[in-house]
């Protein structure tokens, strides 16, 4: 089996998927489509697409953000399992036709999350407890698309989680984050203006262990849910 993940900065990695992928003999091939040259491998060849957070937004008038509302509109189309993190979730529900815009206060941080009825019933956070407090940077957030199951939400957004007929799934929050990834943001120069508007640090070593196991959870559910 073979992942595709596309990138938006070298900062934002896949972080824990790649453990529970790599842990069941499933390749990750990468689509840096923000560097130029960049390399462009054919989406439609591999088994499912992850496209990853970043800085920047949906919005913004960049080439390569075309090029994967794009990628996933036509995945979409063949029903090709698609995961976005972050702004990867920003990204599908773009694509699938719904407002993208800046969230009424930003999440930088450890804040919980609720699941939803429905979220009882799916296939990647059946029997997960709620809340949960999850690692978030994000400031923008999105209306959900036609025909989305609504999954999770937060005091301070509401649309933290959803997915489309089991195989576009969304995530606002980063379940993906390692404590040395947190740290590494914390410092780099595309943060440093989140950073600064922090009442207090944010500790990377905070919720180390469950995290682990609930990422590993979710992230093993979504492998197996795409064959």
């Amino acid at each position: 089996m073979r992942i595709l993940a596309f990138r938006h900065v070298p900062f934002e990695d896949v972080g824990r998927i790649r453990c529970a992928l790599e842990a069941h003999s499933v390749d990750i091939d990468y689509a840096d489509l923000y560097q130029n040259p960049a390399t462009r491998p054919d989406p439609a060849a591999y088994h499912a697409l992850i496209f990853m957070g970043g800085p920047m937004s949906v919005n913004d008038d960049l080439p390569f953000i075309g090029e994967e509302l794009d990628i996933i509109a036509r995945a979409a189309a063949r029903r090709q399992p698609v995961l976005g993190i972050c702004l990867g979730a920003q990204l599908i529900a773009k694509a699938m036709g719904a407002r993208v815009y800046r969230n009424a206060v930003k999440e930088v941080g450890w804040y919980p999350i609720h699941f939803t009825e429905a979220a009882s019933q799916d296939p990647l956070l059946v029997g997960l407890e709620s809340p949960q407090e999850v690692f978030h940077w994000h400031g923008e957030t999105f209306d959900l698309p036609a025909g989305a199951t609504h999954l999770a939400w937060s005091e301070a957004c509401r649309n933290q989680a959803f997915h489309i007929g089991n195989y576009l799934y969304g995530f606002q929050f980063h379940l993906e984050v390692t404590p040395e990834m947190i740290a590494d943001w914390c410092t780099q120069d595309a943060n440093c203006g989140d950073v600064r508007e922090l009442t207090a640090a944010i500790d990377p070593e905070r919720n180390r262990e469950r995290m682990g196991d609930l990422s590993q959870q979710v992230f093993n559910r979504w492998r197996e849910s795409i064959g």
